[in-house]
Parts: C-alpha cells; structure tokens; sequence
C-alpha cells in the first residue's frame, strides 16, 4: 500500500548529516519505504492519504543500550554506587526472575518506548529469545543478545553456558522479520569475566560475522581495578583479546583515556552516552564533546529503567545536549543536530542499519510525530532546537516502523496495552511479596 503523509512540518535529512526544515510539507510511503518528501504535493496518487496538520515528523529514535526487563526492577536500589547497586540489590533479584518476568519486563519497555518514540532498540540481558517473540509481534526494530559472563576462572570456554546460548540464539534469530530483528554478540564486562572466555568468544563473534555489544569504563573503580589487574585499561584488554576486531559498541566510556579513544576510533568501535544512568548513579560524565571532535560514532541509550528510571529517549537528548555545556561552561558545545544524530543517524550506523535513521527517500519509513499544539513546543522556530530542548516523550503523537503504525494517538495497535500492565503487576507481586 503507498501512504502519503501530508499537511506537516519534517525534518528530513539534508544529504549529508544534516537536517532541513521542510514547512507544510508531504511524505510519501511505499510499502516500508520512503518514496516522496517535498514541500509540493506529489503528481501521483497514492492508496491512502492522511492528514497530518500541527505535527513534526522526525526520523524514529534508536535506543542503543538497555537492559529492558529491567523495568520490574524500577525504584529499587536507588542512591547506591554501580558496584553495591548491581551486586547487592540487582542481581539477587534478577536471580528470581522466571522466563515469564523476562518476556513481561520486556514487553513493559515496549510500551513505554514505542509511545516514547522510539523505533529501533539495542538489549543486553539473558533469555532474549523472548525479546525475540515481543519485537515480532510489537512490529519494532530490536537488536538482541544473551550477554557473555563468567565468574569462575576454572571454567573453560567449552563449559560456558552463556556463549552457547548466545551464539545459538544469533544463528536462530539474526535477521528475521525481514531484518527488523537482529542479533548481536555482548560481553557484559571486563569484571565480570576472564581473558580466555572473552578472546574465545570475541574469536567466535568474528568467525560469524558478529556485531558486539559491552560495558566499557563505565566506573573510576572498574577502570583503575582493570589497570591494577591486567597493567592495561579495560578498551586496551578488550583490544588485545581480539574483541575490537568485530564492529563494536560499548556502552557509558566514561573513564575511557586519550590512549582509548584514539584506539576506539581506529579500531571502528562505537561509543553509546548514557547521561541519566551515569549521573543516577554518579558514574560521572563520559568525554562525549572530545569523541566527537575525534571523528568517533556516538550514539545515545537509556540504560535499564533501574538506573534511569525511565526510557525516555527525548530525556536523554535534552541531557546529552546541556550537560556537557555546562561542564565545559561552553554554550556552543553541542549543537542540536549532533545531538539528534546520536538519536538517530549513529545509533542506525551503530546497529548496522544503513536503511533507516533519518527521513529521506530510499530509507525506511521509521517515522515519529510530534504533537506541536502542545504549549511548550509554541512557538516552533527551529525545529531542531524544539526535538532537542523542548519536545518531551508523552509528545510523541505517532510511532511508525516500516511503514507500520504501532502508536497513535495514545492507543497501540500492534500490543495490548492493558494485558502487558496486568501480567506486570503479577510479576511484581511475586517478586516483592
């Protein structure tokens, strides 16, 4: 079916990394793709139109860290250091997680970022062969995968349940629904694991073509224990394990050296900023102005709801755009449409999408609207600095993912809203009876 989408504001890509303010304008879907974009209606017809006066279209936002059945986790342990927040009050209830709880947390996220505006999402957590079965049916982009751990030194790679999953769940998963889903390798972290696990599984990730996904530098205290240990910073240990030989994301980076970006940016590893979660649990403020004038592929992620508490990307953008203004008390830092990119454009690069992340023709028809009647998006001067500064999650007024409306208007169309809310009050009872 051709969809034309009409009557509204757009900001769509400029051809390069760069955004143009089409006013009143017309964008046109065949099937999962943009075809048309103008500010003149199109000489052909197409199958349905609609009307979408005082809205902003926006590429869909990519979320590109999460942990999201971390949603049943919302609330506990707050105020606490990453170290004693992970290992005194996450993982003892992770540990009573069944299947179930994982595939309801799971589906909790995807209400709250589908009718956030977010269209496209990385995940790390166990058992995602359930996220799996949540992305078909919820009709959004999902790049999954079973972290790899370790935490006994005896163990061999052979007897490393989790890279078995892990791989098994790539060679079952990886490009399905068309490519909307795929599968990427993870290792959590450098603490929590040992050298032969990782170069073996970071020798297997390369042998399939794999795409990783880590936490790197996150901590002062991870980073200085790592050069205690090993003599090299945690990207040095990963890079001599053989990991970075794989396109590579990781996660905060906070505490990432000159010496690592330096090697990140030659190696290809992408960086995903996670403002909330680093200053919650006062991690602190990751080098993102510096990556940036280095050349590197930044990207922005929520983190769980459990050190954020929310997946609010919108909240993300505003953070990444005036935290590091402040810090450098320069108001020229981050400009607005780098921020929006690390929303969009990087974070497509760093999922391996090239087909999707900004609003042009021949790309992906993963598109949000905002709602401008709203008070705060008054008046709408540059559409730029309203995504960035002003527009807020519960804003976004439609969610589309090739070609395909999942939220509108408040209701979801692809899941049951008030279902998912019911099986997640059950959890939650069990879980903190």
């Amino acid at each position: 079916m051709k969809l034309l989408l009409k009557n509204c504001d757009i900001l769509a890509s400029d051809g390069a990394d760069g955004y143009r303010w089409i006013k009143n304008g017309y964008l046109g879907i065949d099937g999962d793709t943009i075809d048309y974009l103008a500010d003149e209606a199109p000489k052909t017809p197409y199958d349905q139109e609609k009307d979408m006066g005082g809205k902003l279209l926006c590429p869909g936002l990519i979320n590109c860290h999460g942990h999201t059945p971390m949603t049943l986790l919302r609330g506990v342990g707050s105020d606490l250091p990453l170290q004693e927040w992970l290992f005194e009050k996450m993982m003892p209830i992770e540990d009573q997680f069944t299947e179930e709880d994982i595939r309801v947390g799971n589906a909790l996220a995807l209400l709250e970022m589908i009718s956030t505006g977010t269209t496209s999402y990385s995940d790390m957590y166990f058992r995602a062969h359930t996220a799996v079965e949540n992305a078909r049916q919820a009709g959004i982009k999902a790049n999954l995968c079973r972290p790899n751990q370790c935490f006994n030194a005896a163990e061999t790679y052979a007897e490393n349940v989790r890279a078995r999953e892990s791989i098994e769940l790539y060679k079952t998963y990886n490009g399905a629904e068309n490519g909307r889903i795929l599968i990427d390798f993870a290792i959590h972290a450098e603490y929590t694991n040992f050298p032969h696990i990782v170069e073996a599984y970071s020798a297997d990730c390369k042998a399939l073509g794999g795409r990783m996904h880590i936490h790197l530098s996150e901590t002062k205290k991870e980073h200085d224990e790592c050069v205690a240990k090993y003599g090299k910073t945690p990207a040095q240990w990963f890079d001599d394990l053989g990991t970075f030989a794989s396109p590579t994301f990781a996660a905060h980076c906070v505490w990432v050296t000159e010496e690592d970006m330096a090697l990140m940016k030659a190696r290809g590893v992408s960086a995903v900023h996670n403002p909330t979660s680093n200053m919650k649990l006062g991690s602190g403020f990751a080098p993102i102005p510096r990556m940036l004038d280095l050349g590197l592929n930044v990207a922005l992620g929520t983190d769980g709801a459990a050190s954020n508490n929310n997946l609010n990307m919108m909240e993300e953008m505003h953070l990444a755009a005036v935290l590091h203004n402040g810090f450098t008390h320069d108001p020229t830092l981050m400009k607005p449409a780098q921020v929006l990119n690390m929303a969009t454009r990087n974070g497509a690069r760093l999922q391996g999408r090239s087909d999707t992340g900004e609003l042009a023709v021949g790309k992906k028809a993963d598109v949000i609207a905002i709602d401008l009647s709203r008070p705060h998006l008054y008046p709408n001067l540059d559409p730029l600095a309203l995504m960035v500064y002003s527009a807020q999650g519960a804003d976004v007024a439609m969610t589309m993912v090739d070609g395909r409306i999942l939220y509108e208007n408040g209701e979801f169309l692809t899941l049951d809203a008030d279902k998912i809310l019911s099986e997640a009050r059950k959890c939650v009872e069990r879980l903190y009876r």
